[in-house]
């Protein structure tokens, strides 16, 4: 697939078919996640792939009771790494890795949509409650919970903002 038809065609799924994900389908995911560039090659991100339907349940619960994240056979915790302060410091942390985490979830949001899987992007969920259900270690943030899995119906696409109200050339 090309890429800008990717960006194009891709839509936010939240309703999956109850069909498992290939040991194969989740490394190219990995593989995704880690290629995505990264502030001063740190890469300051860690990633928590959950296929446990208790831990699923747990994370649905954490992101206000967003059931179809239990639903998905794949559930994808992007978490940001504070390693990077020894380079960059408090903008590292706040800032640099939030990006990188954004980049790789997006490349692989992207891959997914190739592959024939889907995937939403949920940044509405009670972090600490998410710490806690996956035991997540000081220094490791978590910044987006992503349902991945073959979609059971594909949404209609949603209006975009036009080009001038996006884009201001100076």
């Amino acid at each position: 697939m090309e890429v800008f038809k990717a960006i194009k065609e891709r839509r936010s799924i939240r309703d999956f078919e109850k069909k498992t994900l290939s040991r194969e389908e989740i490394n190219k995911l990995i593989e995704a996640l880690i290629a995505a560039p990264s502030a001063g090659n740190l890469q300051s991100r860690k990633f928590y792939f959950v296929q446990n339907p208790e831990m699923k349940m747990e994370l649905a619960r954490a992101a206000l009771n967003q059931k179809f994240i239990a639903d998905a056979p794949l559930v994808i915790v992007a978490c940001t790494d504070s390693k990077i302060m020894s380079r960059y410091g408090e903008k590292g942390v706040s800032l640099y890795s939030v990006q990188d985490a954004a980049c790789s979830v997006m490349g692989m949001m992207l891959a997914a949509w190739e592959m024939g899987l889907g995937a939403v992007w949920v940044g509405a969920f009670r972090e600490e409650e998410v710490r806690k259900a996956l035991s997540i270690p000081k220094g490791l943030r978590p910044v987006a919970l992503v349902p991945v899995g073959y979609p059971a119906r594909i949404p209609a696409k949603t209006p975009r903002v036009s080009p001038e109200e996006a884009v201001i050339f100076v």
